[in-house]
């Protein structure tokens, strides 16, 4: 087997996404500025909730350890990555349970639909991405095919995701 084009494929996807990205807001400026608008409105809500949690958090300060507490940006951040991997495995086994999902996380209004989606397209490419770079390194040829084999499965998933129309 040549891996060559799985080794391609891994160093360049990064570049080729963003690439993508950049022709998407070329196309659509219109869609891609109301898609920012939404995402910084939502973030200003995760960082509002995030603040308020932290200074709960910090009433009680007995049960303390040495690590540091995420930023308010950091707590946000993470909110948003566990909500799309959430909704990706859940995707794996039934889609319309995600999709519930999905809608009962953008009803608090601090995380948007296309936001939620968009991260979940992000982990489960990541994880394609990821399963490819073990490809690389393989110690054989029949591991290296075995590992293409896998990224298939999540790459095919953030296509899914990617195009699913949840409304």
């Amino acid at each position: 087997m040549n891996v060559l084009p799985c080794i391609q494929v891994s160093l360049a996807a990064a570049d080729l996404l963003d690439r993508a990205r950049a022709e998407d807001d070329a196309r659509w400026p219109a869609a891609m500025a109301w898609e920012r608008a939404q995402a910084q409105r939502t973030y200003a809500a995760r960082c509002a909730v995030a603040q308020a949690k932290e200074c709960v958090e910090q009433g009680d300060l007995s049960g303390r350890n040495d690590a540091p507490l995420p930023t308010v940006e950091q707590a946000a951040a993470m909110d948003l990555v566990s909500a799309g991997s959430e909704v990706t495995l859940r995707w794996r086994t039934d889609p319309e349970d995600a999709v519930a999902l999905v809608h009962e996380l953008a009803a608090g209004g601090e995380l948007a639909v296309d936001e939620i989606l968009d991260d979940a397209v992000d982990a489960a490419a990541l994880t394609g991405l990821l399963v490819l770079q073990g490809a690389r390194t393989a110690p054989d040829p029949s591991t290296a095919a075995e590992l293409c084999l896998s990224a298939i499965s999540h790459i095919a998933l953030a296509v899914s995701l990617a195009s699913a129309d949840v409304d």
